[in-house]
């Protein structure tokens, strides 16, 4: 079988029978390739892909490697193997190490040209420090846990939104996906009992939902084109308004997540996908998927599951599951592809064209893990 870019987009085109896999076969394989991801690194972070075209891995992620740290815990829990604490715990300890003086995490890649803090990379790896501080209870993660928190909401503006400190490898200008950061500054708020962390996540969810269209769609939402945005990031987006307004028990803020889900969900596919880009009428713009919003928005529609008691939602993330699980390759030969997440489907997909991103694979196994647990 031929393992080469080309060859994996071309069976992605063509009607070749796939392997029907275990649920909990492709986990452990996920899980697996995010272990090699780590290693590849040999400082703790996780690799931010793996470029079948070139052959190589990129250098560590802090930004995914800080939201990687929860799936660690929550497998090692779920599989009793006490490996992948150990490696949550190490990622954690190198995020505490490369944190910048003022509390935040910088954009993009280890040795990115840039070095500078940015408010989506800081709140990810929130996520990371409150998890790790949750397991162990140790000073030392309430302390970068804490400092990034308070960098967060020191750079709030008044309305809400983080107009400063933007990533400089995306679209210049304010971003409605931050709304996933204010979800960590309640997973802060919730460590540490600090309750200034949930009203400025509150704060950062209404401006949000006071730009929002009729039927939810939310204009500055992607890395790009926030005319048609990422399925990527518009799930960053409805995940942040959903966690932000069930810990805080807003109505109104859950209503608008379902609208949005609901937007997403009349776009999916028979086979479970859902177009790459979507426009402000939620129709797709795009025919090829970007395999990260597939996997985030299973995720998204598993979560209104459980706060709406709607099962509908359930149905949309079983068929978006059912499509990421098909694409999982768990007999290449090559370590970077077995058991990774591609980030198109087909493989050359503008999305991380021929790339396997851990983000994806991270979000898949989450989706996973939930539906064990369901």
């Amino acid at each position: 079988m031929m393992h080469d870019a080309w060859s994996v987009a071309l069976r992605d085109r063509l009607p070749w029978p796939r392997r029907l896999s275990d649920r909990g076969e492709v986990l452990d394989a996920l899980m697996q390739w995010l272990a090699r991801a780590q290693d590849v690194t040999g400082c703790g972070g996780v690799s931010a892909y793996y470029d079948l075209r070139h052959g190589r891995w990129a250098e560590a992620y802090p930004e995914t490697t800080g939201y990687i740290i929860p799936t660690f815990f929550d497998y090692a829990a779920y599989s009793g193997r006490e490996e992948y604490r150990e490696r949550a715990l190490k990622m954690a300890d190198w995020e505490t190490q490369i944190q910048l003086p003022e509390g935040a995490i910088q954009a993009g890649t280890l040795g990115a040209p840039l070095v500078v803090p940015t408010i989506f990379n800081t709140g990810q790896v929130l996520f990371g420090w409150a998890r790790a501080y949750r397991e162990t209870q140790h000073p030392s993660y309430a302390d970068s846990m804490r400092r990034a928190a308070d960098w967060l909401v020191s750079v709030q503006d008044e309305d809400g939104a983080w107009r400063k400190h933007p990533s400089p490898f995306a679209r210049p200008g304010i971003n409605a996906y931050n709304t996933r950061a204010a979800f960590a500054l309640i997973a802060a708020a919730q460590a540490l009992g600090v309750e200034r962390y949930a009203e400025a996540a509150s704060r950062n969810v209404a401006w949000a939902m006071s730009t929002a269209l009729p039927n939810g769609w939310l204009p500055d939402n992607c890395l790009e084109e926030p005319d048609k945005p990422l399925t990527h990031t518009i799930a960053y987006s409805i995940r942040g308004i959903l966690e932000v307004s069930a810990a805080m028990k807003n109505t109104e803020g859950l209503a608008a997540a379902v609208r949005m889900a609901r937007g997403v969900a009349a776009a999916q596919r028979s086979d479970g996908s859902i177009p790459g880009r979507l426009d402000r009428q939620w129709q797709p713009q795009v025919r090829w998927s970007c395999m990260t919003g597939n996997a985030q928005m299973a995720l998204v529609w598993m979560r209104l599951a459980e706060v709406t008691a709607e099962k509908i939602f359930r149905e949309n993330a079983t068929k978006a599951i059912g499509f990421c699980v098909r694409q999982i390759d768990l007999d290449s030969p090559n370590d970077g592809v077995r058991g990774g997440m591609k980030g198109s489907y087909p493989f050359d997909g503008p999305y991380m064209r021929h790339r396997y991103p851990n983000w994806a694979t991270k979000f898949l196994a989450d989706a996973l893990l939930l539906v064990q647990t369901f």
